[in-house]
């Protein structure tokens, strides 16, 4: 397949002005000017011209497939395993419509995310690539104590490790701290694991190769998963039951050791000030903006399922970052290739190159000058697959 395009992302910033893109099976094998290309390509060569831009597609780094986005999503939990299946599969084609290729699970009940993932694999089903972290782990009555992760002690913590392990975990998930989502558990700052429990599951799940994602909106949680050894932070607001507290020692250790921080905005974000208040909202921009000046690495995802966020909303989110003073051309690298890095996955997408999988979006307009171009979409690719 030959897709041309008057402008293709291929690097920070950088476009390659009426240029091409070669794809077998699903793989990239080639970039170049459009002219060249065309003559490379066989006379049977599918070929899509697109006047527009192609970008690499994007990367939800947090999402819950087994969540609805309602009010109450927790209620849906009451529904069949095969009645959540099937709900997952249809949330996972939006993420796929929305440009989202590759989108990292944090969390399901039952394996059931692991599920969907093959189901994707194998072809049997339409949606973005799946890597799943399966059941979070969490002490007794903790935050999302509800999806069947609950333990307690090291041997508790590390059993719950080798079982998703052996269930196909692409990814640890462990909740450091309290959540909003739980209504009867421990507030969102306060602390949920001992430091020798937090010791425990990471180095069991560094162990079996796989990275943990700490869920941390307490300034507490976020410094015990910094030294725990955590791979990304998700949320990272840096709360305190006084307000927050963004702690400098941690952040720079979270520099200096390339820990990435998973923000979890959806692309209702401007509503934030009437959830929070003006002043309470207003620090945590004033945080992202501190993180990212102090060169964090900042991934994007949008926390997809929970309360009033649905599976199409990474597009709209990127506004919030813009809206802090981030440049466009650093947007997209976060949403792309900074995403693919921090989940592994560095070296084989996220970025338009040859050897890399074709994940690719044809971007009506131009993204560099207009942010809200990549919600307008004309087609999306997904390992060499036109697909939407």
């Amino acid at each position: 397949m030959l897709i041309t395009a008057d402008r293709i992302l291929t690097d920070t910033g950088t476009y390659l002005e009426d240029g091409g893109v070669l794809v077998d099976g699903e793989s990239i094998t080639a970039v170049g000017p459009r002219e060249e290309l065309a003559r490379r390509a066989g006379p049977d060569t599918r070929r899509i011209a697109h006047s527009g831009t192609l970008t690499p597609g994007l990367i939800d780094s947090h999402v819950h497939l087994i969540f609805d986005g309602s009010t109450d999503p927790v209620a849906g939990l009451s529904e069949s395993d095969e009645t959540l299946l099937a709900a997952m599969g249809h949330r996972a084609g939006q993420l796929l419509r929305a440009g989202v290729t590759t989108a990292r699970d944090l969390g399901d009940r039952g394996g059931l995310a692991f599920r969907v993932a093959a189901e994707i694999q194998a072809g049997r089903l339409t949606g973005s690539r799946i890597l799943a972290a399966g059941t979070p782990a969490t002490p007794p009555g903790g935050h999302c104590h509800f999806l069947g992760g609950e333990v307690s002690g090291e041997a508790d913590v590390r059993a719950l490790v080798r079982r998703n392990a052996e269930a196909g975990a692409s990814v640890i998930k462990v909740m450091t701290s309290g959540g909003g989502l739980t209504k009867d558990g421990p507030r969102s700052w306060q602390s949920q694991f001992s430091e020798d429990e937090l010791h425990a599951l990471v180095d069991e799940a560094h162990r079996a190769g796989l990275p943990v994602a700490a869920h941390a909106h307490g300034a507490d949680a976020i410094t015990a998963a910094v030294r725990a050894g955590a791979d990304t932070l998700e949320h990272c607001t840096w709360m305190t039951e006084q307000g927050f507290d963004l702690r400098r020692d941690t952040l720079a250790r979270i520099v200096d050791e390339g820990i990435a921080v998973s923000l979890t905005v959806s692309p209702h974000w401007r509503l934030l000030p009437q959830v929070f208040g003006e002043e309470r909202a207003a620090v945590m921009f004033d945080q992202v903006r501190q993180m990212a000046e102090a060169g964090a690495r900042i991934v994007l995802g949008t926390d997809a399922g929970v309360q009033r966020t649905g599976f199409d909303g990474l597009p709209g989110a990127l506004s919030f970052y813009a809206h802090l003073g981030i440049p466009n051309a650093e947007i997209l690298d976060m949403a792309t290739r900074h995403s693919a890095e921090a989940l592994g996955l560095g070296a084989s997408t996220g970025r338009i190159a040859p050897g890399y999988r074709a994940d690719l979006l044809l971007v009506d307009g131009d993204p560099l000058a207009d942010l809200a171009a990549m919600g307008r979409l004309s087609g999306v690719v997904a390992a060499g697959r036109v697909v939407a």
